[in-house]
Formats: C-alpha cells, structure tokens, sequence
C-alpha cells in the first residue's frame, strides 16, 4: 500500500515539473534567419539570432567559433541588439548577427542553434545556405586583360587641382608691385636739416691768415719779398671786405684816397701807411729792410687789424634789452 502511494506521488511531480518546464519555455522563442539564403562563392551574407523573451529572464546564446560548418566561415560578429516590445514593455527581443561566407559551391545546411535558459534549452530552426559557382560562358572566346582606360586631363583640371600654386604666388606678386608704386608715390619726407653756416668775422680771418704767415718765418730764411708779398695781401684783403673797397690791382694813394671817409684814427692810418709803403719798396724798389724792421711790420699789421675790427652787432636779451659784445 505505501509503496503504491510513493509511485503516485513521484509521477505527480515528474508531470507537474514537465508542465512547468513548457509552460516556461512558451514565454521564450529563439529564432535563426539569413539575410540571403543564395550567394556566390566569396559573397557576404547576414546570419540573425533572435530570442523573444521576458524582460527578467536570463537566457543564454550560443558560442560560435570561427566555422558555422567545414565549409561556412564566421567572418566578422556584432553586439546584441535589445528592443523592446511596442505594446507590453515587460517583454524584450534580443538579436545577434554574423557575417559568414563560404569559398565551396554547395548547399549547406546549418544545424539548429541552442539558447541555455533555468526551463532548459530551446533551439532555433535549421537553416540552408546555397553557395553558386560562377559560370562561365565556354562558348565564347578568351580575352586578353583590357588596358587601363586613358582619361583625358586638360589644363583646366590641373588648374582645379592645383589652384593654390597658381592664386597664391599671384597674389604676392600683385602685394609686391602695389608695396613698390606706392613707396614712389609717397616716399619718405626726410627731416629738413638747416646747415647754418657760421660766419667768421673778417678780422679774425686777417689775424690766423698773419699767424700763419708769422709761423712760415720767411724772412729768416732770407725770403723777405715773399714775405712782403704776402703780408700786403692779407692786409689789403682785411681792408676790402672791412670797409667795402676795391684793393687789388690798386696802388696805396688809391687805396688811401679810398679809405678817405673811412672812420680810421690818423695813428692807425699812419701805421697802415708805413706797412704799405715798406711792402711796395721791397716788392718793387728791392729794399731790404732791418730785421726789427720786419718784426715791427708783423707787429703793426697785427694792432692795425685788432683796432680798426668791427664791433658786434647788439644781441637781443630777454625783457627786450639789448647788449654788445666787445
């Protein structure tokens, strides 16, 4: 009697764990597809592996190595893809997908996938993928590998290509001329620069052209008419461009009746004389005069100078007085 009811019992549990088992298992569906299920040999193809689910449930997919079968390779595999469903959130659909190809003609058949799941396991449908050979037309004859096409480049291309050879270095010639013209159209003023040119007084000119001559020591060296000859010169040139008169090629009455209303005292006058006079006898009478006599004409020609110079004119001060230098 017990045992009879031990056997009841357990294949009340075998039936009601192989209820459960299905109920499960009709909540989830696994699905295998091809984007094409005929391709040529070498050709692509998508491989889709889709399980429709509830949202909490944790089902599995396959692991797939690199060859589907001996003759169908994986190439190339994605990340799952998960969406959920429009009109009941609670349930999601799951999508893996494969790049395979093959390099043998033939149809192939691809065995059913397995998804792992707690209810079990569930598989997807088989698949077949038919691999074409290429034909070929044998009734034709064979041809030789036909020559690169020759494409025509005109001058208008190459400008298109390589514009920027030609824009760029016209644009600087085009800065360059315009930098020139417009320097020469406006060049750069310079500073106007004002050389004053200093005057140097008429008898300071007569007194270093004397100091010049007294240094040469002429007469010393027994040249006394060169002595004379010079002396005279200077003294007639201090004279013309001190009292504005005519001296060369003049003799000494001339140049005295010109020096007549010449505001000379009669000492310098005097002094003046005697050097003129003196300088024409050695010049042309051949006199030869002491040598105290010489120093003394160098003397008189120097004080003559230095007391018939022109006083400075006025310079203005500030508060509009005005002085003179002596």
């Amino acid at each position: 009697m017990i045992n009879k009811f031990l056997n009841y019992t357990l294949l009340l549990m075998i039936f009601l764990s192989c209820f459960g088992f299905k109920a499960g298992a009709q909540n989830i569906q696994v699905f295998a597809k091809l984007d094409q299920t005929t391709i040529r040999i070498g050709d692509q193809t998508r491989l889709h592996l889709t399980v429709e689910q509830p949202a909490k449930e944790q089902v599995n997919f396959p692991k797939l190595a690199d060859t589907l079968t001996h003759k169908i390779q994986i190439v190339g595999s994605g990340k799952a893809d998960t969406i959920y469903a429009q009109n009941d959130h609670s349930r999601i659909t799951v999508t893996q997908s494969f790049t395979v190809t093959s390099f043998d003609a033939g149809a192939y058949v691809i065995p059913s996938f397995a998804f792992g799941n707690k209810a079990g396991v569930l598989k997807t449908n088989e698949l077949v993928l038919t691999v074409q050979a290429v034909k070929v037309d044998t009734t034709k004859s064979i041809y030789d590998i036909k020559q690169p096409l020759a494409v025509s480049y005109s001058w208008t291309d190459w400008l298109r290509d390589n514009w920027y050879w030609v824009v760029f270095p016209l644009l600087a010639i085009v800065l360059i001329v315009w930098g020139i013209l417009y320097v020469r159209k406006h060049p750069k003023k310079k500073p106007v620069v004002q050389v004053v040119k200093k005057i140097i007084p008429v008898h300071t000119i007569a007194l270093n052209q004397l100091k010049e001559l007294n240094d040469k020591k002429l007469w010393q060296q027994n040249e006394v008419k060169q002595y004379y000859s010079e002396l005279s010169e200077v003294i007639r040139e201090y004279l013309e461009k001190r009292y504005v008169i005519k001296t060369h090629e003049k003799t000494t009455d001339e140049i005295f009746a010109a020096l007549k209303q010449a505001d000379i005292t009669a000492e310098n006058k005097n002094m003046l004389h005697q050097l003129l006079v003196l300088s024409d006898l050695v010049k042309f009478a051949k006199e030869k005069p002491l040598p105290v006599e010489n120093e003394q004409s160098m003397e008189h020609a120097v004080d003559f100078v230095l007391k018939t110079q022109p006083a400075e004119r006025p310079e203005k001060r500030e508060g509009g007085q005005t002085g003179e230098h002596v």
